[in-house]
This record gives structure tokens, sequence and C-alpha cells, in this order.
């Protein structure tokens, strides 16, 4: 079985019952937006916000007439077809379009600056890019350097660019039968980029049975049921968020496709959508909660008690975080999920939603999953010590695309070497130590950046903390610590010093930086942005010094 059987399965048994939801804050009340057909705009009341459906029968039929746009126009299996596209219900049925015709389906961070667009779409050898207004500024500068790309076609009614087709007009003339196309699950389906965080990201290659068993993974880990409603947030091109929404394509369930991430959004779509499961980043969450402490959400005036799962994934998690959520929302089960895009995104570990006594661990394999810890001859550690952690299942990547050195890199036979650093339990509960490649040793001792940030998380004036290794002559290298408060706080560097002190000493920050701390879409911290700016200062002031 592939995914698109899941799709045809529940066009098939809950044809007119709703599948996607996609509500907008940021659209005006009565407005009509340029890439939205108006037979599907519904505004419940005056003052809502912008509110659309589609059913399990509609999102089908629109992944079939994609598909078969593709055919129509000469496109082969393996045809590399980008999406560039805000979140919206258009995204999907194109996803899903795409892999019924055979074609592999290229998600593409929303972010991504002309040169990136240009150099992905280059990397990954796409034919097709669908793309939305958002888009067309950049594709604008690039384009004439995308000789490769054939078709361009533009998810919206107006303005559209003279090198483009207007994508939904096409598909109304195409059949809304399935494609005589048969996939299995060895195919290539799907090829994803990674973070980019050494330099231009890299094609991760994925096929059908890696797809087919994020649904699996998922589904077991959250028991996702008919009655469930999962509220989507994160942006649909990554790995994280399509495949938490895979545990509401296997059940059948309906999915919430929230544009916007303020505190009061959220809140508010949870409790008008009777939403059941969440999935959140550190930084949401975080916002969530100062937004009840401070007293601008009174969780009273919303229906929440339907909200039953609260998960987060992508970053670690403070485990302070978790014990401030339990106070607010003591009914709610907690998971953490761990992954990356090269094992299928979420699940690989997961803590489990019985294990909160372990908060702060990411938890053990998941379903269908194996995990090693290794050290520098990958060979497995004793339990207790710190080493790389690998995974095992069938979500691992095939390769990375056109990058036969990379992928030797960090594959050993089956099994895919995270680069992130971990130990292991007495129970077999795995705790994430830091990136590899951020471990900072200092005067020969080596200092993991995740340990010390969770420590400074605990201090009630912090909102939080990032720490990387700044260039230093005797040590080599020192840890700074930069530190966002909490809005409205005053709290002074020596302050910090002091709290640090509970600390061993050469776990200490030798640096104190107030500054606000940058997370791309999935929550991460943005550690490159941050080493770039500090280490040129640390740079001037030792210039000034001699």
């Amino acid at each position: 079985m592939v995914i698109t059987d899941l799709l045809e399965k529940n066009a098939r048994l809950y044809r007119d019952e709703t599948a996607l939801v996609e509500v907008n804050p940021d659209v005006e009340e009565g407005k009509t937006a340029s890439w939205k057909e108006a037979n599907l705009i519904e505004v419940a009341e005056p003052g809502s916000p912008f509110r659309r459906e589609m059913t399990w029968r509609e999102f089908d039929s629109r992944a079939n007439r994609f598909a078969n746009l593709l055919l129509s126009r000469g496109m082969k299996r393996g045809t590399k077809v980008a999406i560039l596209m805000m979140n919206c219900l258009e995204w999907l049925p194109i996803y899903f379009g795409t892999l019924k015709a055979g074609c592999i389906v290229v998600p593409m961070n929303f972010r991504y600056s002309c040169e990136e667009i240009r150099y992905c779409a280059d990397l990954a050898d796409v034919e097709v890019l669908v793309f939305g207004p958002e888009f067309i500024e950049r594709i604008d500068k690039v384009k004439d350097d995308m000789s490769f790309i054939k078709m361009f076609f533009y998810i919206g009614k107006e303005d559209v660019p003279e090198y483009a087709e207007e994508c939904w007009k096409l598909m109304s003339f195409c059949s809304s039968v399935s494609t005589p196309i048969e996939l299995k699950q060895e195919d290539d389906a799907a090829i994803y980029f990674s973070s980019g965080t050494t330099g231009f990201p890299k094609a991760i290659l994925h096929t059908h049975k890696a797809l087919y068993c994020s649904c699996l993974t998922e589904q077991n880990h959250h028991k996702q049921t008919r009655e469930d409603v999962f509220l989507c947030i994160p942006p649909l091109y990554h790995t994280g968020a399509k495949m938490h929404w895979f545990g509401s394509l296997i059940s059948g369930s309906k999915a919430v496709l929230l544009r916007g991430v303020s505190p009061d959004n959220i809140i508010r779509t949870v409790s008008k959508e009777r939403c059941t499961i969440v999935w959140l980043l550190v930084p949401w969450a975080q916002d969530i909660l100062d937004a009840i402490d401070s007293g601008k959400i009174d969780i009273n005036k919303y229906h929440l008690e339907q909200w039953r799962l609260m998960h987060i994934g992508a970053q670690p998690v403070p485990p302070s975080l978790i014990q401030r959520w339990k106070e607010k929302f003591p009914h709610h089960k907690y998971d953490t999920n761990y992954g990356l895009s090269e094992s299928i995104g979420p699940g690989c570990v997961h803590l489990g939603i019985e294990n909160i006594n372990k908060v702060g661990a990411i938890g053990k394999a998941g379903y269908l999953w194996e995990t090693r810890i290794l050290d520098e001859n990958r060979k497995d550690v004793v339990k207790g010590e710190v080493g790389e952690l690998a995974v095992k299942g069938p979500g691992v990547m095939k390769c990375y695309y056109k990058n036969e050195e990379a992928t030797k890199d960090i594959t050993m036979g089956d099994w895919l070497l995270t680069g992130d650093m971990a130990m292991e339990d007495e129970d077999g509960f795995i705790y994430l130590v830091d990136r590899k490649k951020d471990v900072i040793i200092s005067g020969g001792e080596n200092l993991y950046p995740v340990q010390i940030e969770n420590f400074l998380r605990k201090n009630d004036k912090i909102k939080d903390a990032a720490v990387i290794g700044l260039p230093d002559a005797r040590l080599g290298e020192i840890a700074a610590a930069i530190i966002e408060l909490k809005e409205g706080v005053e709290c002074t560097e020596e302050e910090i010093n002091e709290f640090c002190k509970e600390l061993p000493r050469y776990k200490r920050p030798k640096k104190i930086i107030f500054d606000k701390i940058p997370r791309n879409p999935t929550g991460k911290i943005e550690k490159p942005a941050l080493r770039q700016k500090y280490h040129a200062k640390r740079l001037v002031e030792a210039q000034i010094m001699s």
C-alpha cells in the first residue's frame, strides 16, 4: 500500500465529510484573496477569520485532476514537481496529485531566497514548479536562470505572471478519475531538503515506503481516531508537519491548517474547531504560556476540554517548559517526537504519552524503528556514555540525491547517523546532549550547549536562550549565552552569572549577551546566524584589545 491508496479509501468511505479546513486570521473578513476559490470561502460570522473546508471527495478529485494535468503535458514517472506555496487548502491536493502521476514531489521552503529557489530546483532536476502569489517577485528574478523548468503553474486567479499558467483553470478541463499509474513502495516519491545549516541544502530522496511508514508510526504513537481533529500550524513543506498530519490521513479524521502562530489565534482555533491534537514548536508553547501568565489570554473563556494531546518536536524541549504547561493544562497528554528529514520526519524516536515522568528525554525507538549510540569508531558505547545517535527503520532516506559522498558520510549499512550526540539512561530512554557540530571544546573540556540552555531557561526572567562557542586565545573556545528576556522584564549580566553558579564552573557561560533568539520555521535555533554575528564582534573586540 502507498499513501495515495489511503486518500482514495477515505474518499470512498467518508465522501462528504470534512478532510481539511483552512483558517487564515490575516485575511480581512469579506475580502476575496486572489488565490482563493470563491465557492470554497466560508465566513462563519462577522469578525471571523477566513475559513475554507474541503471534503475527502473534493480532496481526491483535485489530486486526480492535477495528476491528469501533468500526464496531459507529457510528464512521466520520475518527473520532479516542486511546490513553493504557503499553507493552504491547495497544498496537499497538489502534493498527492504529483504522486498519483508517478512523479516525484519536491516541497520547497517558503523562506528560500531567489538564489536558493534556483539552486534547489536545479539540484533536484525540477521540471515543473507550482507556486503561489507570495513568490512571484522572487521567481521573476531567477526564472531566466531556470531554463530547465518546462512549466510554471500558478495557484491564483489574478495577476498571473506571463511565463506561468493558471493551475486551477487548466485542472477544470482534466478528469477527476484516478490515473492508471501503478505505484509501488520501492518507487521514488519525494525529495525534501536539509535545513542547510552548513551551506546550501542537500536534496533528500525518499521512497513511497518511507512515506507510508510515517503514517503507521504516527498513528501508532498518538492513536488518532475518526473523532480526532489535528491542528497543523508548521509549514507543510517540512517533513514534521506533514508526517504528523499523516495520522489524520490514515484514520480518516479532520485536520485544520492554521495560518498565523500568535497565541490568541492558536487558542481561538483550538476552541472553535474543537481540536483534540496540537503539535507545537517550543517558541509557540512559550508564547502561549506567557500570554496566559500575563492575562492576555483567559483560557476559561474558550472550549478547550476536548484538547487531549499537546506534542512538541523539531528541537530539544526544555523540561521546565513542560512543567509550566502541565500546570496550566493538567489534563493534557504530552509527547515529544524526534526525527530528521533524512528519517522522514518525526517518530523514529518518541517519548510516549505514558512516560511523562521522563520529560527531558526524547524517548525510545519509535514504532518500526531501532536505535544505537555510537562512539567515534562507530562502535556501541557503554550505557550512560555520550555518543552519536544512529537510527534504522523503513523511513531512512534512499540517499542524498546526486551526492554519493555525503550519503556515505551519514550512513552505515541500513543505519543513519543523525549527527546528534546522545546518551541512554538505565531505563533505556535517550537524552539529546547536542548536535555533534555544536559541541564546544573549551580548555579541553567538552561543553554541550543544550544542557546549559535547558538550565538557563529555568530562570523565571528568561524566555529563550542559545549557547554558542566563541574563539578564545587561551581556551580555544568559550561558551557564550545569548539570552532573550521575557517581555517587560529587566535583568543584568551579574544576575545571570549569579544564577549560573549552580552549574559546574567549567560549564558556566563566560560571556552573557542579551538579544533575540532567531529560530527557523520549524523552531530550531539558527545558531549559524548567531555564530556569524558574534564571531565577527569577537574578532573586532580582540583587535581593539591588541
